[in-house]
């Protein structure tokens, strides 16, 4: 077989003289061994090594692994065998740290049958549990040694989804697991909403970048080394969409940043910050990589910040306000107060401290109605004109009472609402509540979808949209922003944690992160929520 027509003849510029020894390339294919060897398997076998400066087979034939998979350098250096030609010995170098690239793994893609789009967090497992889960390009790539060239059956399985059921109840697919083969499984959408993709923590796009794909994300791996966050605000200040979520997994610690975690992106729609494509987040970082505490205030414990929004005081200034909390296990509340972003120190700076006497304060999402602006979470709980003068004065601030009487629309049982938020829709002409049940068959599992003519309701019948198996998915946040086909389409994000689930077993990578849905209104399973 032909392995280089004419490789790098540049390898060397002087050609047989390249300067070396045999203790240098010993030492090289050491290391080789030690990191990349694993990648070869005795199947890798030539039928001769390259020769010189002709780049032409010898009749040599030193196989180029062994059953552990590693070089048998003992034999690649024999007299003969490479003639101690320098330039060919690296050509087999090469040729070792690449044969990986030939050897393809199998590729399952799971689909949406109705939209035809790749599903992410869908669970493929073997009968003997071998375990693996789809990234954002819906593909799962496997090579267990032992297990390929023959037929093998996957289990299918994913929150909101489910894979057609042979006659046994078995949901899954029997193939072939082929190097470099593919298998594509169609599987029915049970949740209203669609999930899209994974937008924070590592190997959002693993599979993708084995198969070595063009992937959408500028670090679809790894970025800033966040492996997981949780509780999103994003308004858009001075031209840019700013994030912020509370505490941050790293990967060198268990403890990671808890004082708030920050990051921008282009503008919503922009090459960047496309729902249906990739949203890159620029983190504020420290000087060892890692995301930066935006919020350092002192005092024991976290910092936690919230109700995060634009607001433009008399002159037209705009001002990025937040409020803060310093949290004290178990997630009791030190101190509260309001902060506003130093652009030029990239921090937030305590504006006020409420007393402990203060029930009245910004929380969750703002939202705006002509010339007020609303904090809400499931609904509102507090309003205040909508300028910077007024958000630096809790005297101003009008507490919100909302007709609000949950139930669900097929049963009409009631129900609490935990967290969520509140968004004005054009294509419905109402308002749209997207929230947390409490309790529900998965606790703080369950995502609720409402209207109402007017922000303070009345609030009343509520439609499932999206259900866990025993997993959480809290705090979601609807990104407007994103709004497609006259507002018709919506997009909303949460957090994706076994914290309150009661759930032993974290998915791998997806856990405490969070995850973007599309719903698109038109969607007849939630004319209920209109009556």
């Amino acid at each position: 077989m032909t392995i280089f027509k004419n490789p790098a003849a540049n390898l060397s510029r002087r050609g047989r003289n390249y300067p070396g020894n045999d203790q240098e390339i010993s030492e090289k294919l050491q290391i080789f061994n030690k990191f990349g060897g694993g990648v070869l398997q005795t199947r890798f076998s030539m039928a001769s090594v390259l020769h010189s400066r002709k780049w032409r087979f010898i009749s040599r034939e030193p196989r180029l692994g062994h059953p552990t998979g590693r070089l048998s350098s003992n034999r690649l250096w024999e007299p003969g065998v490479l003639k101690k030609s320098m330039p060919a010995r690296l050509a087999l170098i090469l040729f070792a740290f690449t044969a990986h690239l030939w050897a393809k793994p199998f590729l399952i893609e799971i689909v949406d049958n109705d939209t035809r789009r790749s599903v992410p967090l869908m669970r493929v497992e073997t009968v003997n549990n071998i375990v693996d889960y789809t990234d954002n390009t819906g593909i799962v790539t496997f090579d267990e040694p032992g297990l390929m060239e023959q037929e093998v059956w996957f289990s299918i399985s994913g929150h909101g989804y489910e894979a057609k059921a042979d006659g046994f109840g078995m949901r899954g697919v029997r193939v072939k697991a082929t190097e470099g083969g593919r298998a594509t499984v169609e599987v029915k959408r049970i949740d209203i909403a669609e999930r899209i993709q994974r937008l924070t923590g590592s190997g959002r796009y693993i599979h993708g970048a084995r198969l070595g794909m063009i992937l959408p994300a500028e670090k679809p791996l790894l970025n800033a080394q966040v492996l997981g966050c949780d509780s999103v605000n994003s308004p858009i200040y001075q031209g840019k969409m700013f994030c912020l979520w509370g505490d941050t997994n790293r990967a060198s610690y268990p403890l990671g940043n808890l004082h708030t975690t920050f990051a921008t992106t282009p503008l919503p729609g922009e090459a960047g910050c496309k729902a249906d494509g990739a949203i890159d987040y620029d983190y504020f970082k420290s000087d060892d990589g890692f995301v930066k505490g935006i919020a350092p205030f002192p005092g024991d414990g976290p910092t936690w910040l919230g109700a995060m929004v634009t607001l433009r005081d008399k002159t037209g200034t705009e001002h990025l306000v937040a409020t803060y909390a310093k949290i004290k296990s178990p997630m009791t509340v030190t101190e509260r107060g309001l902060c506003e972003l130093d652009p030029a120190a990239k921090e937030f700076k305590k504006v006020l401290v409420f007393t402990n006497a203060t029930r009245l304060f910004p929380d969750g999402h703002a939202v705006r109605d002509a010339k007020w602006l609303y904090f809400a979470q499931a609904t509102p709980t507090v309003r205040m004109e909508d300028n910077y003068e007024t958000w630096k004065n809790p005297a101003l601030y009008q507490n919100v009472k909302c007709d609000a009487a949950f139930t669900d629309a097929i049963s009409g049982n009631p129900f609490k609402a935990h967290n969520g938020s509140v968004s004005w829709n054009s294509w419905r002409k109402k308002w749209i509540s997207i929230f947390t049940e409490e309790g529900g068959t998965s606790n703080l599992g369950e995502i609720r979808y409402a209207e109402a003519p007017a922000p303070e309701g009345p609030w009343r019948k509520c439609v499932k949209i999206v259900t866990h198996d025993h997993y959480s998915f809290y705090n979601p946040m609807q990104h407007p922003e994103f709004a497609e086909v006259d507002d018709r389409v919506i997009w909303f994000e949460g957090t994706y944690s076994t914290t309150f689930s009661g759930n032993t077993n974290p998915t791998p990578r997806y856990d405490y992160n969070q995850i973007l849905y599309k719903l698109d209104l038109a969607d007849p399973r939630l004319a209920e929520a209109e009556k």
